[in-house]
Order: structure tokens, then sequence, then C-alpha cells
């Protein structure tokens, strides 16, 4: 746990809103609190520097320490502190599992408070009795993970009886439970049962959470007869039913209904996986809508992380006046410090400038604290030799993944939260420790093109990816330019729409990245700013969904890329990604089109062949992830490539997606052609445009030279010709 540490209620907020702050700090002294603008976040002493500026306000003071407290790992919670009680003192558990690492320590499945089931350390089912006495099934050995079973545990305190059975399911041996029978203390009290738990035990606060998937946890008040059990598929009788949780209904939702007479509703913690298939599933339907008895059960994992719910140290309420930007809360105490970033947008409906820098949240929340394999010694070092931001996710896997992570049980982390100290957007974060230049990716990297602006002079406005999502072409169609970052990957159906939309009115687009508008991701709707996404088919992934779970819990539609759902980023952009490589960037060398008189003024001043064969991102500023234009997948046909890159080190391949087999491809290309990074120019019906980049680095070669270099010129030139308010001709028309 860090010293200190936070986060706000948003991370993006327009002049005239409140942002509550949320902070916890290890020591029992006061912490101080300054509110800076941040203009650039790169450490590299090579580079511009990392800049940022006092700025005043009232929440530059001190504050009293505290240690706000929270847990990973997700669970079902139910009050039934009014239900009606048991009318005599027996119950009945009975759920299905599908654990996914039965030897991974103690796992609840359901615990009502007089009697919980779970499995142990070694993966047997066992039975605790009013927290003190544990009976364990011996009989049935281990669960083993990746199956589906019953599991069931019935006490008849009037018998002094517990029994605990488990059978398989889905297999031949589907009815042959193995059942052991435990003496325990005669009793006529009835149970008192306050609060019940599903995927965790309950003492004072949740522990042992499970890993897997839970269907159908039922309680009955009354010692189910096993004979009967045997007999009947699972959950058909219907009598004495306390409560029974039907997973198949609100899937997008983090309400669990009860089907039971009691109506004891559940409420999800931590967002577990929902819209996973369940023990029912037939593999005839790959859409839960279409089929959701088949998708009854919830995916738990014992590190998943949601809403952290800490509550709020201070307000900073921000004023009408005030300037859009990237901005950073420092926090300090005697023990160390961080930094809480946030972006203030403009003013809702008025444009304070031509440019409007769209900053790519979807994405960094997606990435937000991504456990790095090459986290380690080097990274320590530098971070240490540049005075940099000094904490890395990798130390720190306790505030939670990314989805660019596995859970525990090695399946795919599908959710990702911004209520939670996110350390991979801090100001002086470092991504890469032996990159040639800076090594920074996402926030970081995306102040590059921040410094460039401010030190050309540029007046921008910003907004980010959630107020498109919230308010589509709105937001932005005002605007003469807007401009991305480097890697807008990540995005809703909202936000793709938004950046169409803006085109389509005749707003000119620059593209300013590598690998955008590559992943169809959805928002919860419940609790905006925790992101889902489903690694469907294809595309360079770190894990896959799993086959019948391609689609989205939080809005129903079908995920994986935007190719995929009919919306290849070439539509868009005119470019797409291509290939991947290691963090080298390399440059480009202008093309014919370059001299077309319909592009030849974005060379104005340039003599150079060779663009961007310098930077702070690798090198150069064409490397790391790189697009392409392709007709086949919607390049516009007047798209002008006016140069593209080469020079790229065997390190490269060509995308998955776009291979059939090890020697043929989807463009029918020689596989070194998809190597490459293109620039394009377009016109579009409207009078506007669309210039494409089409790499990661780009933006990394804009600070070389104290800011004067061919790519800084480049795109000055382009901006300068996108803010005059004539008309681009379509040459189509």
């Amino acid at each position: 746990m860090l010293p200190i540490t936070g986060y706000t209620d948003k991370l993006s907020i327009r002049p005239g809103g409140a942002l509550e702050v949320k902070v916890s700090s290890q020591s029992a002294l006061p912490y101080h609190v300054q509110l800076t603008r941040v203009t650039c976040a790169d450490p590299n002493p090579a580079g511009p520097g990392w800049k940022e500026t006092p700025i005043d306000s009232a929440i530059n003071t001190s504050y009293p320490s505290r240690v706000q407290p929270y847990h990973l790992g997700s669970y079902m919670l139910v009050d039934a502190v009014n239900a009606p009680p048991p009318i005599t003192p027996t119950l009945t558990l009975d759920a299905l599992v599908y654990p996914t690492s039965p030897t991974r320590g103690i796992q609840g499945i359901i615990d009502t408070g007089p009697l919980s089931i779970f499995i142990n350390e070694l993966g047997y089912l066992c039975s605790e009795l009013d927290h003190t006495t544990v009976f364990k099934l011996t009989d049935f050995g281990p669960l083993s993970e990746r199956h589906w079973y019953r599991v069931l545990c019935s006490y008849d305190g009037t018998k002094g009886l517990l029994s605990l059975a488990c059978t398989r399911v889905g297999t031949h041996s589907n009815h042959l439970m193995k059942q052991q029978e435990f003496q325990c203390p005669l009793t006529n009290t009835l149970p008192e049962i306050h609060k019940i738990s599903v995927a965790c035990l309950l003492q004072s606060k949740p522990y042992a959470f499970f890993n897997g998937k839970i269907e159908a946890p039922t309680i009955q008040s009354k010692a189910l007869s096993f004979d009967a059990a045997k007999a009947a598929e699972p959950f058909e009788t219907k009598t004495d039913i306390f409560a029974r949780w039907d997973f198949s209904l609100g899937i997008q939702s983090d309400v669990t209904t009860d089907i039971g007479p009691n109506q004891l509703h559940g409420s999800l913690h931590n967002v577990p996986t929902r819209a996973v298939k369940s023990s029912a599933w037939s593999g005839q339907e790959m859409c839960w809508r279409h089929a959701p008895n088949e998708y009854a059960a919830i995916h738990f994992h014992d590190d998943d992380a949601g809403d952290f719910g800490w509550e709020t140290d201070f307000i900073l309420d921000i004023p009408n006046n005030f300037a859009c930007g990237f901005y950073s809360i420092n926090l300090t105490n005697d023990a160390g410090k961080d930094a809480i970033p946030f972006y203030v947008c403009a003013p809702r409906g008025i444009r304070k400038a031509d440019i409007c820098v769209i900053i790519p949240t979807f994405t960094y929340i997606v990435y937000g604290n991504y456990v790095r394999f090459d986290y380690g010694e080097a990274w320590e070092q530098r971070a240490s030799d540049w005075n940099a931001y000094p904490h890395s996710p990798g130390a720190h896997p306790d505030y939670g993944l990314s989805t660019y992570n596995h859970h525990s049980d090695e399946s795919g982390v599908a959710y990702s939260s911004r209520f939670r100290p996110l350390l991979n957007l801090r100001p002086g974060y470092l991504i890469f420790p032996h990159d040639m230049g800076s090594g920074l990716r996402h926030v970081q990297a995306d102040t590059h093109l921040l410094a460039w602006l401010e030190d050309c002079g540029y007046a921008y406005d910003i907004m980010t990816d959630e107020e498109l999502h919230l308010e589509g072409v709105a937001s932005i169609q005002n605007y003469p330019v807007v401009l991305t970052g480097t890697h807008p990957e990540y995005h809703t159906a909202e936000s793709w729409q938004a950046f169409s939309d803006y085109k389509d009115l005749g707003g000119r687009l620059c593209y300013l990245g590598g690998n955008g508008f590559y992943w169809r991701i959805a928002v919860h709707p419940e609790t905006p700013g925790i992101l889902e996404i489903r690694r469907a088919e294809s595309g360079i992934r770190v894990w896959a969904s799993e086959p019948g779970e391609y689609y989205n819990a939080f809005d129903g539609q079908y995920g994986g890329l935007w190719t995929r759902n009919g919306r290849p980023p070439q539509q868009l952009v005119g470019v797409g990604f291509t290939s991947q490589g290691d963090f080298v960037g390399s440059y480009y060398r202008k093309n014919a089109d370059a001299d077309n008189p319909r592009a030849s003024w974005m060379f104005k001043d340039i003599q150079d062949d060779i663009l961007g064969d310098f930077g702070l991102s690798g090198g150069g500023a064409a490397g790391f992830e790189v697009d392409r234009a392709e007709p086949r997948f919607g390049t516009p046909a007047n798209a002008l490539i006016v140069a593209s890159s080469e020079g790229h080190s065997d390190f490269f391949m060509a995308v998955p997606e776009e291979m059939m087999t090890p020697l043929a491809n989807l463009a029918n290309a020689p596989m070194d052609e998809l190597i490459r990074s293109d620039m394009v120019f377009f016109e579009t019906p409207s009078g506007g445009a669309v210039f494409s980049v089409g790499s990661i680095t780009f933006c990394g070669s804009l600070p070389h030279n104290n800011f004067k270099n061919n790519i800084s010129t480049l795109l000055r030139n382009v901006i300068d010709r996108f803010v005059n308010p004539d008309p681009f001709d379509y040459p189509l028309a």
C-alpha cells in the first residue's frame, strides 16, 4: 500500500463543476495538497522536461490523514434482516459451481451466518456451522478446475445431523452424488440470518473470495432430502424456498434477482463478470440476450476491482474561468507523495479555441494499472535517475489490474474502473525502461502534443472520450479542427459515432496516433467509469474471450474489434492497424502523392524526403504500432498516401485478423508490404478533410530540437490549413 494515494470521482470536468477528491494517507501527520497544471509529463532530461505550473486554489492546504480501506475480490451481498426467519432449525444450501482455481485457498460459496458452504485450500467441499465447526466431504475428491458441480449442504438441528453432497454436472456420472453425514449438536434454536453472501465468507467484512462461476445459489428453510435431490433436476424442488437467485435476470446490472417468496435481491460488489456461459449452455446460441437461461452464471474473481468506495476528503470547485488542460492534484505526506490527474474540458456549448484535443480517457482506463512483464530493476533505476513518478502497478497489484492482465485464475480481466488509484496515469510515469527515448505511452506521451501546441502558441480546448460518449457530436461539432492523441484505441459506439458525425459535418480531423478505433467497449449502465472489453475472435490481444462470451454484459452488443462490427478504422480515418513490433520508431519517406497539389501545401518549408528519423518515442516518428491504408477495408478512393514508413525491424509482425494462412493475407500482398505506416490525407464531401499519421510514436517527434523539425513543420502546416475556413474541394464530386 502506498504511503499516500487517491482518486477523483471524475477524470474530466467542465468549469463550474465540482470534483470530489478521495485520499488515503498512511501517516499520523496531516498531508498537504498543491494543484498544478501540467503541460508536459515527460521526465526525460533529454526532452522538454516535466513541466507543471502551481495553480492558486482553495484546496492548497493541509488535511488530516486517514487510511481508507478497500479490498479486491467480487461477491454478492444480501440484506436479509427483514426476511421471515425459518420456522424450524433446518437449512439447505444448494448451488452449481465451476471452480477455476480450487486449490487457491479457502473460497466461500454461500454464507448465511449460521451455516456456510465453501471449498478448502485443498479443493474439498466443506461446511461450517455457527462459525465454529467445520465439516469436510472426503468421499468426493477435491474439485477439479473448470468443471461444473452441484454442491449441497443440509442441516437439521432437531436431528443433530449435517450432510454434505456433491456431484459432477454434465457427465455420465451426473446423478452419482457422493454424500456424507456428520453428527452435530441437537438444538431447537432457529437460525438467525441477517446477511447472506455468495462467492465469499462473511465475518466483520468479506473474505475467502471464490474464483470461478456460480449459478442458481439457493437457500431452503428445510433439510432437503438427498434421495429426492438425486432423482430431481437441479433446483426443481419449489417448496420451502428461503431464497433462490436467478443470475440470468438483469445481466446488465449489479443487482441479482431473488425469484423466491422473500424477494431478497442481492447486490454485486467489485464487478464480477456476467454474460458468461452457465451449466446449461448448449452451444446453439452465442448471444446471451437470445438465450439468457444459458448464461445464468456469474464469474467471480478474488482480484476483481470495482469502485473502491472511498469517502471524499475535499472538493475542488472548478471556476468558470478555468483554462482547459491537464491538471494534477499533488499529495505529499511525511512518507511519500502522489499525484491525481484530471482534465478540464471546455464549458458546454462554448468554444474558446479553434482546436479541440480529444483525450482518449477510455483507452487510459482500459490500460489502467497495467502490470507489465518488464517491470523490474531497470524500471526502478530509470525512474530514480530521472526523478520520474516512483510507483509502478507492477509493485502494487493490490490496486487492481488492467484489462491487459489475467486474473489469478488465468481468465482475462474484462472490466476496468477509474474509481481507484490508477498509477500509470500519473504525470511522469514511465512505461519502457530500455527505450532509447523517453519510453512513454498514453497520458504521458499525449503531453508531447500538448507541449507542442503550447510552444507553437496554439490555443486549444479539451474534450475526452467520456464527453463524446455522453453528448455525441454536439460536444465537438463547432470546432474547426479536432486532434486525437497518440493511441485512441478503445471506443464505445457513441464515441466512435461522434468522430464519424464530426467528419461528415465537414470537420477537419487529425488522427495523430496509431492502432486507433480498434476495440469496441461498453460503459457500465449504473456506474459510468467502469468499462468492459470482450476480446472476441481476433486482433492482437493478451487474452481471448471464451467461445460464446463475445457479447458485452453492459450493453448486450457484440464486442471485439470494430472491424468485426463492420466499422474498420479505414472507413473513419483512412488507415487502420496493420503491424506491431518493439518500441522502436523508424521514419517516413515522402511518396509521389506528396507532390499532388491537393496535398503539397502540407510540405511547405520541408525539403527533406525523410520525415521523422528522430524523436522521444523509440527514436522515430513511425513505430511500435502502425496503421496503413487499405481500400478493401474502406480507405476512401480519393485518399492520398503522402508518405510511408520503411526500415522496420524484424520484430514487427502483421496483425492476426488479416492473416489467412502463414503465407496469405486479406490484402493479397507480400507480407513486407503490410509492415508500414501510411500518412494519409483526404477530403470529405462536406468540405472537410482528414489527416492521419498512422503511428503511435509520431507525436514523440514533435519536441525534437526544441520543437523545430520537419514533423513539427508538417503538423503546423496541416493545422494552419485546417483552421482556415475555406472549404476543401471534394475531387470525386
